[in-house]
Parts: structure tokens; sequence; C-alpha cells
């Protein structure tokens, strides 16, 4: 257009309410074929996926038994070097070698709740009591 040269638009209605839309129905099974088509795959990739969880679960599952059968042969091994340990001739064997001599009448005091304790504590005091180690 000329420099200078208004432009002018004249609106006219277009009225389509009339016209009646040909059905095609070439496109319509086309559409259906994709639809179906497409949901058969998407149905087929998420069994395939919860399918492959499943076998990633399993395998979770049996890596966690082998840990609990692991951590169960490790606490039956402390639990028997513990009993091994408590044993109280080989802490009396330990405490002569240290030169510890056992205690006389009166020098044990039980700290078991003897004294009708019920649970609820007792109070501290000094006792006339002395732990001596005697050296061979």
């Amino acid at each position: 257009m000329a420099a200078g040269i208004p432009e002018v638009y004249i609106a006219k209605e277009i009225d389509n309410s009339r016209l009646v839309k040909v059905t095609d129905h070439k496109r319509q099974r086309e559409i259906f074929m994709f639809s179906a088509v497409m949901g058969v795959v998407c149905t087929l990739m998420s069994l395939c996926m919860a399918a492959f969880q499943l076998i990633q679960y399993g395998y979770r599952i049996e890596e966690q038994k082998a840990s609990v059968e692991r951590l169960q042969e490790e606490n039956r091994a402390l639990r028997l070097e513990e009993a091994s340990l408590r044993d109280p001739e080989r802490i009396d064997m330990l405490a002569r070698r240290m030169g510890f001599a056992m205690p006389q009448v009166g020098q044990v005091q039980r700290l078991d709740s003897v004294n009708g304790d019920d649970g609820k504590g007792i109070v501290a005091r000094a006792s006339e009591f002395a732990v001596v180690a005697v050296a061979q």
C-alpha cells in the first residue's frame, strides 16, 4: 500500500448455522483405531512397568532377608561372646591374676531390692565398709 492511504476494513456477518458437516467415516475409523492402539500400548507399558517394579521389590525383599539373617547370626555370636565374658570362673581367674582377693564377710552389700524397695529407689547413705585390693 502507498504511504498515507488509510486502510479500511469492512465487517461482514457470516451465518453458518444452516451448514451441516458431512461425517467422514474413514477419518472416524482412523481416529478410533489410533485411540484403540494407543490404549493397548499404554496398558501394556503400565503392565510392564508394574512387573518391573515387582521384580525390583522382590530383589529388595531378598536383600533385606539376607541382611536380617546376617544380623541375627551376628547377634547370636555377640550373645555367645557376652556369655563367655560373663563367665564367673573367667572373671575369678582374671581377678586373681590382677591381685584381687576374695572379700571378707560384711564387705559385700547387695544392691537388690531386698529391703522392700518397691522400685521407688533408696536414699544414699555412707556405710562402714571399704573394698581393699590385696596385692600378692
